[in-house]
């Protein structure tokens, strides 16, 4: 009864005054608008979206994601769309086996550089029992040094890359050539790279 009632007020003020009430359905109408900015779940940078008049004028109207869907901004957006994808445009070049070889090498370069630097500028040390005379009760073998090169410095080298020709029997600081490629830069003074290697009491 009460909102029949509310119904029949709402027609005769309608009757009344049409001006007042000519724009009740607005709110239901959506409003066409050119994205700035790409907006997930509505659309691409320079695409014309509908969007509802509220959310335009209080979220993408202040924030600059959208303007109004008319000439001037329409003709503005399309020049700017024009410039950005000049400078998004990327030149794909097809990288072939010997591009790709040869970035493998210069990485391994590096690494192996990068190595290098640490084994000359670092200590090994190792520790060992000695017998009456003077001697370790176990020498240091090649693959030991390899082992502890990768324990203790955590660089993994191969058992060629280290040049002893004997095993080391007794206590003291040992300097052992390297033998790493020759591409690898020396540094400055140095006849070739080199790991000290110390062996003492435990």
């Amino acid at each position: 009864m009460a909102s029949a009632r509310a119904t029949l007020l709402l027609r005769r003020a309608t009757a009344a005054n049409p001006v007042l009430f000519s724009a009740h359905g607005l709110r239901y109408r959506k409003l066409e608008v050119i994205l700035t900015t790409t907006i997930d779940k509505l659309g691409k940078a320079g695409e014309t979206v509908q969007v509802a008049p509220g959310h335009f004028r209080n979220h993408l109207m202040p924030k600059m994601l959208a303007v109004p869907n008319i000439d001037k901004f329409a003709i503005l957006i399309r020049e700017q769309r024009k410039l950005y994808q000049r400078e998004e445009e990327e030149v794909v070049k097809e990288v072939t086996k010997e591009d790709d070889d040869a970035r493998q090498q210069e990485e391994q370069l590096k690494e192996y550089q990068a190595a290098a630097k640490r084994l000359d500028n670092a200590l090994l040390v190792l520790r060992r029992f000695i017998s009456e005379g003077n001697e370790l009760r176990n020498p240091v073998t090649k693959d030991e040094i390899v082992s502890e090169v990768a324990r203790q410095l955590n660089i993994n080298i191969h058992p060629d890359n280290v040049h002893l020709l004997s095993p080391l029997s007794s206590l003291g600081e040992f300097e052992l050539p390297l033998r790493l490629p020759r591409d690898i830069p020396r540094p400055e003074g140095k006849l070739q790279w080199t790991l000290n290697v110390k062996i003492r009491r435990p």
